[in-house]
């Protein structure tokens, strides 16, 4: 467990900071979902096993994105195709890839309408899960200005309603994210 900050200004410093990285949480999250277009970051969460250890694919290989629908990958040494190929069925991200010795490219197949509903899902999931990551951060400020021992209670309230505007500023944030992203997923 942290210690929390002992001051007003420290605390909301904090809470802005917890604020911040939930929202940064959330947007890294959002790109790693399939939209109709191809997305280098799709295949951030995708893990090889190379020279005895797992290793995000991009450190074992360079991912580009050459047209809208396909995505390729070039392994920087040509013993890990097999591993690259093997990492990226199992993600379970839905994708074949396709290996011909020297790359790998993997097509995206378009998204059914059911499918881009399922994903809009996940979206709104994925983006509570941020709201919540907020929220906690308020209550922890919250909690902590209440500890507070020496400051006059209009201070106290003073910092609160600060609070309160970080969290509906990181609120308002993670919502224009899952808009977004909505609209990415639901274009055709």
């Amino acid at each position: 467990m942290t210690t929390l900050p002992d001051t007003l200004p420290e605390i909301k410093k904090h809470a802005k900071q917890l604020m911040q990285k939930a929202g940064d949480n959330t947007k890294r999250e959002l790109a790693t979902i399939r939209s109709g277009k191809a997305t280098t970051s799709l295949l951030d969460t995708v893990r090889v096993e190379a020279y005895g250890q797992q290793v995000p694919l991009n450190q074992a290989a360079t991912v580009s994105a050459p047209e809208p629908r396909l995505l390729t990958v070039q392994p920087w040494d040509k013993g890990l195709m097999g591993a690259l190929e093997k990492a990226i069925l199992t993600a379970d991200l839905g994708l074949n890839p396709a290996n011909d010795g020297t790359i790998i490219r993997i097509p995206l197949p378009p998204l059914t309408e059911e499918r881009r509903r399922e994903l809009v899902k996940v979206v709104h999931k994925l983006a509570e899960e941020g709201r919540i990551a907020v929220r906690h951060a308020r209550e922890e400020a919250r909690s902590a200005i209440k500890k507070v021992e020496h400051v006059s209670d209009d201070e106290k309230h003073r910092s609160e309603s600060e609070i309160q505007k970080l969290h509906d500023d990181a609120i308002a944030h993670v919502d224009a994210l899952v808009e977004a992203k909505e609209e990415e997923i639901m274009e055709v």
